[in-house]
């Protein structure tokens, strides 16, 4: 965590209005490349440990409130990799205990993979296939009362990853609005930047999610 005053939330063409879930070390936003960059400090993760005691939500990300309908929010994500489990996210939130991740993550095993992981109270964790590059695009999206991960190489084919539900629809049982956004974490590491760029919200959602669109 930081103890300055944090970054202007950035104004992104074609998002809703954002705002700071947790603040970065530093951020920014250039529009002429319209390139998102976010640094985060130590020990910085999302995660509820599902045969432990670890609980922690502190990871700084850029959110805004989810759109009504179906929608997909799409981003080329690269990150400097130094610690286990350094990431780039797209991320889905209600509350601390209700939340989902899509992350371009930094494995033990020093490989860079997909990993998913959903939170209904405990969080879990499920890993992809290691991902022989130093990008990936990311897709998180809501097709009905479901929500869909999906990651792409070339940012025109895209592998299905999950497929998901977290209560309510837009909003949370208090009526507060749900939110997703962009974040980087270090939770072992002493910080991590990540930029996104070629960030997409479009309102159109494939079909059939498994076939590639």
């Amino acid at each position: 965590m930081t103890d300055h005053a944090p970054p202007q939330p950035p104004a992104i063409a074609g998002l809703p209005v954002l705002g700071w879930q947790h603040p970065p070390v530093t951020a920014g936003y250039d529009a002429q490349s319209q390139v998102l960059s976010i640094t985060a400090g130590a020990s910085t993760d999302w995660f509820v440990d599902p045969v432990g005691e670890y609980r922690t939500h502190n990871a700084p990300a850029l959110v805004f409130d989810c759109p009504d309908g179906e929608f997909a929010l799409s981003a080329r994500v690269t990150v400097d990799f130094g610690a286990a489990f350094d990431a780039g996210v797209l991320c889905l939130r209600i509350d601390e205990e209700h939340w989902a991740k899509l992350c371009f993550e930094y494995s033990p095993q020093r490989e860079p993979m997909v990993v998913s992981v959903v939170t209904n109270g405990a969080s879990d964790d499920a890993n992809g296939m290691p991902v022989e590059a130093s990008t990936v695009h990311l897709r998180l999206l809501r097709k009905g009362a479901a929500y869909a991960f999906h990651y792409s190489l070339d940012g025109t084919y895209w592998h299905f990853a999950r497929l998901f539900r977290l209560p309510g629809v837009g909003v949370t049982p208090a009526g507060g609005p749900t939110r997703v956004g962009f974040l980087a974490q270090s939770p072992t590491g002493d910080a991590c930047t990540v930029t996104f760029d070629q960030i997409s919200l479009v309102d159109g959602v494939p079909d059939d999610l498994r076939d590639g669109r």
